[in-house]
């Protein structure tokens, strides 16, 4: 989440006027992500107020995914899943458009994003990332991974070694690894409609219990496994990448299997399927930190902290999931 769009307040007023949610009272932008503008809504309703979060979609994001997107908030929260489902206006338009960009208000959901996980709260994610796997394989819509191997190759090949390198000098080498995974990527892996960005700033927590899951922004079709390996990669390392957390790490995957057995192909792939994992956001986060504006309201993320974790993938191999 970020904002790289300015809206008066005035115009969140007019837009919040075509919702039935009540007149709106503050809106505070929020500055985390890096992809999109989102703001935190309060407006009065009744004897009391309401919270909602405002997205405008600015990166990465066509509109004509939009129906995907916003249609598997509903199916998931309608499934039980501890997701917001998307407003509708008074016409019944999940999304409407503000200056050009579409937008879309969705239900705000209680609960806090944590640092430093326990283990219990690693295995409650592992096990909630099951049940929206199996939930998910009836949703009736599908959307291609546009973020996998082959394009993390690309990203990175197109940054460019001279970019790569006022990053960090050991940058340039991940092109050449991502190329590598690319080539070894595994098919026939069991397949839903998967989350493929579920880091902790994306799960929302009371306890030991998951109150929500937000930003599906980069969900699609592709193996469930690659989407527990890339939630694995998120939350079983400390200290910017340097120290691997075994019993986070442990502790997903008995959650996952709690509800959903990986198959034996699956687990034989899951060491490259997490070194695929932190490429992509190597070449994510390179590419925003060479293009990321300089007046933005976001953070820059370092690149640098998935090398890092890839690096621990590739040398432990399946110990990292034993």
């Amino acid at each position: 989440m970020a904002v790289y769009t300015q809206l008066s307040a005035e115009t969140l007023a007019e837009l919040v006027a075509h919702y039935d949610v009540g007149e709106l009272v503050s809106a505070k932008g929020i500055a985390e992500g890096v992809s999109n503008s989102n703001w935190l809504l309060e407006t009065a309703w009744r004897a009391g107020g309401r919270r909602f979060i405002l997205t405008m979609y600015e990166r990465r994001i066509a509109v004509a995914d939009l129906p995907f997107f916003l249609g598997l908030l509903d199916h998931l929260s309608a499934a039980g899943l501890p997701v917001p489902h998307t407003i509708h206006d008074s016409a019944g338009a999940a999304w409407r458009e503000v200056q050009g960009k579409a937008v879309a208000l969705i239900e705000f959901l209680p609960g806090i994003s944590v640092d430093r996980p326990t283990p219990g709260q690693a295995g409650a994610v592992g096990a909630v990332l099951a049940r929206l796997h199996m939930a998910a394989r009836d949703f009736g819509r599908t959307r291609a991974n546009d973020l996998g191997p082959d394009t993390s190759a690309r990203v990175l090949a197109d940054c460019g070694g001279a970019a790569l390198a006022a990053i960090d000098p050991s940058l340039p080498t991940m092109a050449d690894e991502a190329a590598r995974v690319a080539g070894a990527w595994p098919g026939g892996l069991p397949q839903s409609v998967i989350h493929s960005d579920l880091f902790p700033d994306n799960v929302l927590i009371l306890g030991d219990r998951v109150s929500g899951l937000i930003d599906f922004y980069f969900a699609c079709q592709d193996a469930m496994a690659y989407d527990l390996a890339v939630t694995h990669a998120a939350w079983s390392f400390a200290d910017e990448g340097r120290s691997y957390r075994a019993e986070i790490g442990a502790a997903m995957v008995a959650g996952y299997e709690s509800v959903r057995p990986l198959e034996p192909a699956e687990r034989a792939a899951l060491p490259l399927l997490a070194e695929a994992a932190c490429l992509r956001f190597v070449s994510s986060r390179a590419q925003d930190w060479i293009e990321t504006p300089a007046d933005a309201l976001v953070t820059r993320k370092d690149p640098m902290d998935f090398v890092r974790r890839f690096e621990a993938y590739r040398a432990g191999g399946g110990e990292m999931f034993a």
